[in-house]
């Protein structure tokens, strides 16, 4: 049937394949058992893996196939396999052979990814293969056959895949430094002192934002504007203290939490939010943008000043620029770059006060250079330590703790499968990254939050969320102050909170303490199922 009728007839269905050909094995018999993967790389796509389904069922029911188990990545970028856990647990299935199927339906090439390096994508295919698993690709115009044309077409269609990631972020990366130009802002809170305020595209205010909030509308733009005015006040005194007081950050920290002043997040300050506060431009009204990078979900980097994209006055200011530069001036000179002996005196120092020394410590120790200074000016932390005579591994109470952690977190994730199986919840746990997923319905990641007892005498938790992964919860177990038990639990879902960290205290604003359990039995109660009886 080589004739113009039977192709045209190919291509009104749109497979543009033979049915004896799938796979290139023309004595394939009829029924085969298949599995479909569908995937959507952002939460807006509602209707993306349907439209991919209803395409991949249509041409099983064309050649006879049978979809026997199906495989979905609903907002996962295809730049690379990690949170895709559906296409990780297809290649799972298959390299343990517990796999029911021999064919694989996809929509086509960039469904099963826009890998930036073409080889990936090919990779994953292969494991499959070696298992006598093949991958068809529904929708393109090539039999997936392994025949030279159609390994040469597949190569392209996988880099044009990648490259059509790279051409949209650099598009995307060029729209927003145009609107940081323009004076708008992209992304981020406003800050203690400072208040994001949605305006229309005439310039006209529209409404203030509060924390959470987003646009509903493409036209719609964010400026930041000044604070209450008691805000806009403490700002300035923050700023007083430092230059005419000579405050250290700690010592200001200090003063507004005796006083009682909050950070716009509702906890204690530190010395980490009031630098913050001193070093900002937003704060004289300037926008500044591409500080960092995290293009393609490659590695982050912090860039030089000429990378930054910056529209002067952009807001409206409410620290005057002679104390803001005077700020500046005042922390460049507090950095300046330590000799190797100076370096080595600082930390025998804070050595002698501690009894020992770890990166935490270095870290939040007033005047001292960080730990990454450190390892990178010693080659490691670990020689940077044998300059003033400590050797970590001796039996110090906190390496203790730290062994004790790594015991105690995969009891907590295996007690937690172990509780959701007892009440008919279906849990699959990644043993490479310890993530649940739950009746493959969300993604949940445990995170022990250790107690630091303070100079005086508070306690602060801080939680890191692994973006990585991007749970759809983040279980954050709380361990008292013996750092032996666990406190409390706080399950933070990623829609609320997109911060790489968050630290906690004694006593919280409400947006995180809605979000506190005394028992996981509330995220038990999430993977319970129940039996709905049907009415007559």
């Amino acid at each position: 049937m080589t004739g113009p009728s039977a192709q045209t007839n190919n291509e009104r269905s749109g497979y543009m394949q033979s049915e004896e050909s799938i796979n290139g094995a023309a004595d394939q018999p009829r029924n085969i058992k298949a599995a479909e993967y569908v995937r959507m790389s952002t939460e807006h796509q509602q209707y993306s893996t349907e439209n991919q389904s209803d395409r991949i069922r249509d041409y099983a029911a064309h050649h006879g196939i049978e979809i026997v188990r199906t495989y979905t990545d609903a907002g996962k970028s295809g730049l690379n396999i990690g949170g895709r856990l559906s296409l990780q647990q297809l290649i799972k299935d298959a390299e343990s052979g517990t796999a029911n199927f021999n064919l694989v339906l996809v929509y086509d090439v960039s469904r099963w990814g826009r890998f930036q390096d073409a080889d990936e994508g090919a990779y994953y295919e292969y494991i499959l293969k070696r298992k006598n698993i093949h991958v068809q690709y529904v929708a393109e115009q090539f039999e997936n056959d392994g025949s030279p044309v159609s390994t040469i077409v597949k190569g392209v269609k996988r880099a044009m895949a990648g490259e059509y990631s790279r051409e949209l972020s650099a598009k995307v990366f060029a729209g927003q430094c145009r609107l940081i130009e323009l004076g708008f802002r992209q992304g981020g809170p406003a800050g203690y002192g400072l208040r994001r305020v949605l305006i229309d595209q005439s310039g006209s205010i529209k409404s203030e934002l509060s924390r959470g909030e987003h646009k509903s509308l493409q036209t719609d733009r964010v400026i930041l504007q000044p604070g209450p005015d008691d805000e806009v006040m403490i700002v300035n005194q923050i700023y007083r203290w430092f230059i005419d007081d000579n405050c250290t950050e700690s010592e200001i920290a200090e003063r507004l939490n005796t006083q009682g002043v909050q950070t716009d997040l509702g906890r204690d300050w530190t010395r980490a939010t009031v630098r913050q506060v001193l070093s900002n431009e937003k704060y004289i009204g300037s926008n500044v943008y591409n500080r960092r990078s995290f293009k393609l979900k490659k590695h982050r980097v912090v860039n030089t000043p000429e990378m930054w994209i910056k529209k002067e006055g952009a807001f409206e200011g409410i620290v005057a620029p002679e104390l803001f530069y005077t700020a500046q001036g005042i922390l460049r000179a507090r950095a300046h770059r330590y000799s190797d002996d100076e370096l080595v005196e600082k930390l025998r120092s804070l050595y002698q006060r501690h009894g020992y020394l770890s990166g935490l410590i270095i870290d939040e120790a007033e005047g001292m250079p960080s730990a990454a200074a450190y390892a990178h000016r010693f080659g490691s932390l670990i020689r940077a330590y044998q300059t003033v005579g400590f050797t970590p591994d001796r039996d110090y109470q906190y390496l203790e703790a730290n062994q004790f952690l790594r015991r105690l977190h995969p009891e907590i994730v295996g007690e937690t499968e172990k509780r959701i199986s007892e009440i008919g919840g279906a849990v699959l746990r990644d043993p490479g990254t310890d993530l649940l997923t739950i009746n493959q319905e969300f993604t949940v990641s445990l995170v022990l939050a250790r107690c630091q007892l303070l100079d005086n005498g508070r306690r602060r938790w801080k939680v890191r969320f692994d973006t990585s992964l991007a749970p759809d919860i983040t279980v954050a177990v709380r361990l008292d102050e013996s750092n032996q038990a666990a406190l409390d639990y706080y399950l933070l879902p990623r829609l609320d909170f997109g911060l790489p960290r968050i630290q906690l205290a004694d006593r919280n604003g409400v947006e995180f303490e809605s979000f506190r359990f005394d028992s996981l039995d509330y995220l038990y109660g999430m993977a319970r199922r129940f039996r709905i009886r049907r009415s007559a």
